[in-house]
């Protein structure tokens, strides 16, 4: 660790003298890249941040306000509904997202950047469009009218009774 910075020294004149001493002592020597051209960047000014994100397999979306995130969130929560099981899984998945769109409405954003709550309806409605159709019904083997004299017998029992 370094020590502090003395009382009237100048805070660059004290970093140039860490620095200084830090080469002295060969720190800085056979470091990774050393020798090498930095990296081409982009123009954008924030290259060295997207390049680190790409680095480290992190989506650009993590950039994003939350109201366009949430934006996102809603357009493609259909893909995200579509292998749920049941109905209740998609309404509460429905229900979360107007939950967090509700919330953000709470914290100041950029003018005219918002999000809008999702129709929980319409998106049960379009799940259950994409659901495949039900296996048609079995029916059951129904007994013949005729039958034993006793299951007649038996029949006439249970109706009157």
């Amino acid at each position: 660790m370094t020590e502090r910075k003395p009382v009237g020294v100048g805070f660059e004149s004290w970093v140039e003298q860490q620095i200084g001493a830090a080469v002295e002592r060969g720190d800085f020597d056979d470091l990774p890249g050393a020798g090498k051209a930095l990296p081409a960047g982009d123009d954008h000014e924030d290259w060295w941040v997207r390049s680190y994100a790409r680095r480290q397999e992190v989506s650009a979306e993590v950039a994003l306000p939350l109201p366009l995130w949430l934006r996102k969130e809603a357009d493609e929560i259909d893909e995200h509904v579509r292998d749920l099981g049941t109905e209740q899984q998609v309404r509460a998945v429905a229900e979360d997202l107007n939950r967090r769109v509700a919330e953000s409405w709470r914290r100041p954003a950029e003018r005219g950047l918002f999000a809008r709550r999702v129709d929980v309806e319409a998106v049960v409605q379009r799940w259950r469009e994409s659901r495949p159709p039900p296996p048609p019904a079995v029916p059951e083997p129904r007994a013949e009218a005729g039958g034993s004299w006793w299951s007649r017998l038996r029949n006439l029992t249970n109706r009157s009774g």
